[in-house]
């Protein structure tokens, strides 16, 4: 009788106040080279066509590491689960599915899907400073509501498990004044 596949997914935006799926176990996680960054063009969720929002992908550096969460997917879930995240994660394309490694905050070592943005694709904006992705950010609004409010989740529920990122911070903190009354 052989050992049962886990399932896991690495959640390091939405995904983690906002799985859309059960999940049987969430434990803090280390991806090595790799960086959250507002570095895609959202066109669907977060903005349109018209005017694109800005939503977190993991670009590939191999300096960087990003902290998130591991999401386990007990086995009876997991192909509808697989097929939502598909039809979520891959509507335009924009990342690549990569099932890659990863260092559990209670040590254990193992592999989750995660959704990593492609450099290649039209939606990828590149490196953009914080005064334009607040710009972006302020104005944007798609079918899953305000730009803005992505961005303030994840920054809430970074800080609710315990993980510092400071540029999150201030560019969340530069939307804020954008969004009061006179903000430019």
């Amino acid at each position: 009788m052989g050992e049962r596949p886990e399932h896991w997914v690495f959640a390091y935006g939405s995904l983690m106040w906002d799985p859309g799926f059960p999940v049987a176990e969430m434990v803090l996680a280390r991806l090595d080279g790799y960086a959250r960054s507002f570095c895609l063009r959202s066109v669907v969720y977060r903005g349109t066509i018209e005017a694109p929002g800005l939503v977190l992908g993991l670009d590939a550096d191999p300096e960087a590491h990003c902290r998130g969460l591991a999401l386990r997917v007990a086995e009876p879930d997991w192909p509808e689960t697989l097929l939502g995240l598909r039809e979520r994660e891959l509507t335009t394309n924009a990342y690549a599915e990569l099932v890659l490694p990863l260092v559990l905050e209670d040590g254990r070592a193992i592999e989750a899907i995660t959704y990593v943005i492609r450099r290649d694709h039209d939606q990828y904006s590149g490196p953009l400073n914080l005064q334009e992705q607040a710009r972006i950010i302020a104005r944007a609004r798609g079918g899953r509501g305000a730009n803005a409010d992505y961005l303030f989740n994840t920054t809430r529920h970074l800080a609710q498990m315990g993980v510092e990122d400071r540029v999150m911070d201030e560019l969340a903190q530069q939307v804020r004044g954008l969004l009061q009354p006179g903000g430019k």
